[in-house]
């Protein structure tokens, strides 16, 4: 089981185009952990926006009567993929890895299936 520090770490090494990562609690819009970022993306800022988005979702869902759950919500922009992965299991229901990915080296098939491994060995 990788804590908090180790999974972000992972998703930023062996995540190819990876910018930065963070572990975010939606009931809150706090970021538990990030890594990566810079001048050109706050990832506090990205943690508290992108709960915005999942809130949304999650309550466009319940007014669908949607029984269904959110695997990942992808934002696609210019030159970057933002990809939010909503935690399930061992007690990490109301996260969410975030994940922002450079669009020309990233291979987004690849990411989702990294976060996801990454996901299953992720102790919170």
């Amino acid at each position: 089981m990788a804590n908090v520090e180790t999974a972000l770490k992972e998703a930023t090494t062996s995540i190819e185009g990876a910018i930065g990562a963070a572990l975010v609690d939606y009931g809150s819009g706090m970021a538990l952990g990030t890594i990566g970022g810079g001048k050109d993306l706050d990832l506090a800022v990205a943690a508290a926006g992108n709960t915005d988005v999942v809130r949304a979702k999650v309550r466009t869902m319940e007014m669908l009567g949607l029984q269904d759950d959110i695997e990942d919500i992808l934002i696609t922009l210019g030159g970057q993929y933002h990809l939010i992965r909503l935690l399930k299991g061992r007690g990490a229901t109301g996260f969410f890895l975030y994940l922002a990915l450079d669009r020309g080296r990233a291979n987004l098939a690849m990411a989702r299936h990294q976060l996801k491994k990454i996901e299953n060995e992720l102790e919170i």
